[in-house]
């Protein structure tokens, strides 16, 4: 398993997405888990997360919203921000805020909870797409620049993942969706949270000091179909 034992990790939006089994998952094997449950629209929202957690060990980036299922004609100016202001915006602003400190300690290491809806196309979800696209451009980027310094970051690209945000129990429960999976997933079923949370805690750990701006999917099979 893993190794993040007394290692202090923030987890920004921690109690949507994949943040409360991120926080469970990394508090079992010993991490010291800072949990911030703010969404971080605001400009200075980002410095103030990042500033209240203190010194740092590892960061983890978990922001999301419900995806708008929008047909592209539809999209508006608001849907389209919003998207942008919540997912994307915070980024450099964690980043600019969290890299000195990182800097100082000798290195650290950032994941960014990402989407596989930027790998492969779907309908209804340009926006949603686009913004996790963002994320995974800006990830590859700043990998190759902070990688000199010790400092890895890298994305996990996740889609049918078991979370409350995209897949709360009354969509699992439906038939429709059952077949959906049996269709569109090789592997038949929702990755679970325990199994994403896991690659988290690998990519906070020190055996993960290879890998800079790397892009790993996780779906299922769904991604690389």
């Amino acid at each position: 398993m893993p190794d993040v034992a007394g290692k202090r990790i923030l987890v920004t939006q921690a109690e949507d997405f994949m943040g409360p089994a991120i926080c469970r998952f990394l508090a079992a094997r010993g991490a010291d888990v800072v949990a911030d449950a703010r969404v971080l629209r605001a400009p200075e929202a980002a410095r103030a997360t990042v500033e209240a957690a203190g010194a740092i060990d590892a960061l983890v980036i978990n922001l999301a919203l419900p995806a708008p299922p929008t047909t592209l004609v539809d999209v508006d100016e608001v849907e389209w921000r919003e998207a942008f202001e919540v997912m994307v915006d915070p980024l450099p602003r964690l980043l600019r805020a969290a890299i000195p400190g990182m800097k100082q300690r000798g290195g650290g290491r950032i994941v960014v909870m990402g989407s596989a809806s930027a790998l492969r196309g779907m309908k209804r979800a340009s926006t949603y797409s686009a913004a996790r696209g963002a994320q995974l451009a800006f990830v590859q980027a700043a990998g190759v620049e902070l990688a000199p310094d010790n400092i890895q970051i890298n994305a996990i690209a996740q889609n049918f993942v078991d979370n409350l945000t995209y897949f709360p129990p009354e969509v699992q429960a439906n038939p429709r969706f059952q077949e959906r999976l049996q269709r569109e997933v090789p592997l038949g079923r929702l990755v679970s949270a325990q199994e994403d949370a896991s690659l988290v805690a690998y990519l906070c750990s020190e055996a993960a000091r290879c890998f800079v701006g790397q892009v790993f999917p996780l779906s299922g099979g769904w991604a690389v179909r």
